[in-house]
């Protein structure tokens, strides 16, 4: 029988685990000639989310659970799921219940007729903010317009990929991710399931707004230069004013004499120029963090326990 691994990063969800395993529990316990492995990503957790998941693996050897060294974040957590997932097809779900398991069963049935990623799109948002709503729409109409890769809008990671696409997304390895593009990257027959998102089951959300800001700007340099080209614009058409700016000056004094320039229009100039250099050199710095970090060669993440085994080395390196 074919298998396929469930993956559900958790941090601090001590409040939903058990609510989620169940409806987990359900959904594949009605779907026949399949095998499945629950496989939970405790990225660093502080509360009792890795002894719960100790307990479920103990009452049902379908859960399979790995324990990080600290917390790396969800981006680094899902690239653990893929290199420990067992399946021949994997699905994200998040543990908050904000994205129904009972879409399953469409998904592997999608699957069975050759697709190869099959994503989740939300129709509605409950629980969240209008300005969420809002900077998420723009975000990614931002993104999908200075990019060129296919950027799906209202899309998370609820998903299921098909085994061509796990390899492909594990040789992908930034340590700086941004996941959402990495699915549209490797390209892939893609199918489109539609449904209303619930508000989290329990617990607080781990996205605050910096956070949320963070992952935008990790989206936008991993996946288009196009901030370096518009400062490289920016600075193309301030030069050119600036010179026509110039000429005018000394046409003007060659013509009517020489003026004295008043204080504050120099000092407006100054601050101008001033500006657009420094946000220019924000945005290369940006680009050229990232090649920092990517120069290090450092492994993903560490391994504290996989399945009850201590574990002195990741997967990852066993591997790459």
């Amino acid at each position: 029988m074919k298998k396929v691994t469930i993956i559900v990063p958790a941090y601090n969800e001590e409040e939903v685990l058990e609510q989620l395993y169940t409806r987990l529990v359900t959904v594949i316990d009605r779907i026949d000639n399949y095998d499945f492995e629950l496989l939970f990503i405790n990225d660093g957790s502080q509360d009792s989310t890795l002894s719960i998941l100790k307990d479920l693996r103990r009452n049902d050897r379908r859960v399979a659970y790995v324990d990080l060294s600290r917390n790396f974040g969800k981006e680094i957590a899902m690239i653990v799921g893929l290199d420990f997932s067992e399946g021949d097809a994997v699905i994200f779900i998040d543990a908050d219940l904000q994205d129904p398991p009972e879409l399953i069963p469409d998904m592997i049935r999608y699957w069975e007729q050759g697709y190869d990623d099959v994503y989740a799109k939300r129709k509605s948002r409950s629980g969240e903010s209008w300005f969420k709503k809002y900077s998420a729409a723009r975000f990614y109409k931002l993104l999908k317009k200075t990019t060129r890769i296919p950027i799906q809008e209202n899309t998370g990671d609820f998903r299921l990929l098909d085994k061509r696409c796990v390899e492909a997304l594990k040789q992908l390895r930034e340590s700086q991710r941004y996941t959402k593009g990495m699915f549209s990257w490797i390209g892939y027959n893609k199918k489109e399931l539609t449904f209303d998102r619930d508000p989290r089951a329990a617990g607080q959300t781990k996205w605050n707004y910096f956070r949320l800001a963070d992952l935008a700007i990790e989206g936008i340099t991993s996946f288009t230069t196009f901030p370096l080209r518009l400062a490289s614009l920016i600075g193309v058409v301030i030069s050119i004013i600036s010179f026509i700016y110039m000429f005018i000056i000394i046409a003007k004094t060659l013509i009517y004499g020489e003026t004295v320039s008043g204080y504050p229009s120099l000092m407006a100039v100054i601050l101008f120029l001033g500006g657009i250099q420094l946000l220019s050199l924000g945005v290369i710095g940006e680009y050229l963090g990232r090649v920092f970090n990517e120069t290090k060669k450092r492994p993903l993440y560490f391994i504290n326990e996989y399945n009850n085994q201590k574990a002195t080395n990741s997967k990852e390196n066993e591997k790459y």
